[in-house]
């Protein structure tokens, strides 16, 4: 492994707890791929669906809980909690005021798709999961983390849910945030393994 292209365990986890830093700039970034997302599905189009899926910031914060366990840095997990739960209750919050506000109430196509998922989103979610933090663990851009985004979708089931939410539709709602809740968890479970073997190889060159 080329160790000038990887984070050291240090960095890395340096870098982790930025990302799960609850900022303006992320409320800002979050607004806006909630509005494209619900603009997407509401409108069926799924290139503005893709759009969301790539701006979305709540990778961050799901990967900073997994590290924060592994390194047993209990800040890290507090802090990265507390950004993804803030996160999530205003996608559902935003999303459900823009699908009771929109004259298109009938759920299309992309909706439909995220009420109810399957054992193949369990499997996506998995292998998106493992590149994504993969990907994170490099210090030099790379094409990994986009397509993480589009992959392991985490802002269209929670807008998904949001409109269940407006709709009064609690099958929607549940299905979509069972959705989100798998994704969630693999990209965790992920960041749980890699903070482990970033953990073993910071231990072993310190």
């Amino acid at each position: 492994m080329d160790e000038t292209k990887q984070y050291r365990y240090h960095e890395f986890v340096a870098q982790i707890t930025a990302d799960s830093q609850l900022q303006l700039m992320d409320l800002v970034i979050l607004t806006c791929a909630i509005g494209i997302a619900s603009v997407g599905l509401n409108m069926n189009s799924v290139a503005t669906i893709i759009g969301a899926m790539l701006i979305s910031p709540l990778m961050g914060p799901i990967l900073g809980l997994g590290v924060g366990i592994v390194a047993s840095r209990r800040p890290l997990f507090v802090k990265a909690g507390a950004t993804l739960l803030i996160e999530v209750a205003i996608s559902l919050l935003a999303s459900a005021i823009y699908f009771k506000l929109t004259p298109i109430t009938t759920g299309g196509s992309e909706i439909l798709n995220r009420t109810a998922p399957t054992l193949w989103d369990m499997l996506i979610a998995i292998f998106g999961g493992t590149a994504g933090v993969i990907g994170a663990t490099k210090c030099q851009a790379n094409n990994i983390v986009p397509g993480v985004a589009i992959a392991t979708a985490l802002m269209p089931p929670l807008c998904t849910a949001g409109y269940g939410l407006s709709q009064g539709n609690w099958s929607y709602f549940g299905g979509a945030l069972y959705l989100f809740l798998i994704n969630s968890f693999f990209y965790y479970a992920n960041g749980h393994y890699w903070g482990e073997v970033n953990l073993s190889a910071g231990n072993s060159r310190d």
